[in-house]
């Protein structure tokens, strides 16, 4: 009888061990951005693994355009090479449509996300990607440089007093730009910026009934201006600067301004990585006084592809990196500032949160955005910088490459236009959605 005992504990004791060894062998394959949040996430991800040590997770972090690129091919293609996406609102609901993302469960008070993020990444009602940090564009500036130049920063600037105040802060003897502009190609880097600028202008991206609109006034002002403010007052180079390279530029000195993105300006005033972190005032977007402003929305969000056979798993790591506990983690170890902002109502109501020198201006340029009515005149389309269809991404991209090789010098802003038109139009027909 001993024996049988014996032999039952020790089958008992193998099929526990094998348990175990097969709860450690799950590795979660995380693609992300490298953005500075993202980065910081990945020094405190010990929280989660202690609280869940069957879970191991390896990261692939990527630079903006080359995470899309890899990202949208293995999802399209059922690669399974990643078990954590990050995406944004552009292919959140397009994918969530498909069927390629698996609807979230077990989020951390899911009701407490942002109205307008949780509404461009849903599908039906379903979440289908959870915010990891949300956010709109604002200018950034220098307020040494505006004073010594004798400016004071309006409320509520308009493009005619970026562009001159640009224009007086810009010191290149003393490697000083006026302005740092977005010029890197791609649907997310500079069209990002640009499609933005154009919706203050007056342009629009397609007509209603989807026909391109890069031959009218509108868009020849838009990038006219945009090329002309960045061979006056911007850097050398630009036309190889996104995000990553703007932060640089800027935390180094080197710009008297910075249209970008509202998640940046928690790097601007950081004294460990800011050479200016003093001196960074924040306003909205831009405007020309047609009623809307140069200011997108955006969210970077943690998705899990469908298929995936670590769902679960997944998920517990989703609800974790977006979860409050976790903003509050940062706060207690790296300040208010730090926290990932632009996802959660109840960040903006938390005094301490309202101490932070940039985060009533974040929520009011998140609010500005209406990505249901993101242009002056009617469109077809959804998305303030970008249009929600399939297409987009593709088109975008590849128009941004003829806008940056406008800012290069290697052709003017009317062939870039002609070209972009050109393209668009061919595209368009040959998806249908001109007759």
């Amino acid at each position: 009888m001993k024996s049988v005992v014996k032999g039952v504990l020790g089958a008992f004791a193998l099929a526990s061990l094998a348990t175990t060894a097969l709860a450690a062998e799950t590795t979660l394959t995380i693609a992300t951005v490298n953005n500075g949040d993202m980065i910081r996430m990945q020094k405190y991800t010990d929280d989660f693994t202690k609280a869940n040590p069957g879970i191991k997770l390896n990261w692939v972090t990527l630079e903006e355009n080359d995470l899309r690129q890899k990202v949208t091919k293995d999802i399209s293609t059922k690669g399974g090479q990643y078990d954590v996406l990050t995406i944004g609102m552009y292919e959140t609901p397009i994918w969530g449509k498909k069927g390629w993302l698996v609807p979230l469960k077990g989020l951390d008070d899911p009701k407490d996300i942002l109205p307008a993020v949780a509404g461009g990444l849903s599908v039906d009602g379903k979440l289908f990607a959870a915010p990891f940090y949300g956010e709109s564009s604002f200018v950034m500036y220098r307020k040494d440089l505006m004073a010594k130049a004798g400016l004071k920063m309006s409320d509520a600037p308009t493009w005619d007093e970026i562009i001159a105040a640009a224009g007086k802060m810009t010191d290149r003897a003393n490697g000083v730009n006026g302005i740092c502009l977005r010029g890197k190609a791609g649907w997310g880097e500079n069209m990002a910026f640009i499609g933005s600028m154009a919706n203050s202008f007056g342009a629009r991206w397609f007509d209603e009934k989807w026909h391109p609109q890069f031959d009218t006034q509108e868009w020849k002002d838009t990038l006219n201006t945009y090329l002309k403010v960045m061979k006056d007052s911007g850097p050398a180079g630009a036309s190889g600067n996104g995000f990553s390279e703007n932060l640089a530029l800027f935390q180094t000195g080197k710009c008297g301004m910075w249209a970008d993105a509202t998640a940046a300006a928690s790097f601007t005033i950081d004294p460990k990585a800011s050479k200016v972190a003093d001196q960074v005032g924040f306003t909205i977007a831009p405007d020309k006084g047609l009623g809307k402003r140069a200011n997108w929305l955006w969210a970077w969000a943690l998705a899990v592809p469908a298929g995936s056979k670590k769902v679960d798993a997944a998920e517990k790591f989703i609800s974790w990196a977006t979860s409050k506990h976790y903003g509050e983690m940062i706060a207690a170890k790296e300040g208010w500032a730090n926290v990932p902002p632009g996802t959660r109502t109840s960040l903006y109501a938390n005094p301490e949160y309202a101490k932070v020198p940039f985060a009533a201006m974040t929520l009011a340029s998140m609010q500005a955005a209406d990505p249901l009515h993101p242009t002056v005149k009617p469109v077809p389309y959804v998305g303030v910088q970008f249009a929600s269809i399939p297409e987009f991404a593709g088109i975008g991209t590849k128009v941004g490459e003829m806008f940056s090789a406008a800012l290069a010098g290697q052709m003017t802003a009317d062939e870039a236009l002609k070209a972009a038109q050109d393209y668009t139009t061919a595209e368009m027909t040959k998806a249908g959605y001109i007759k």
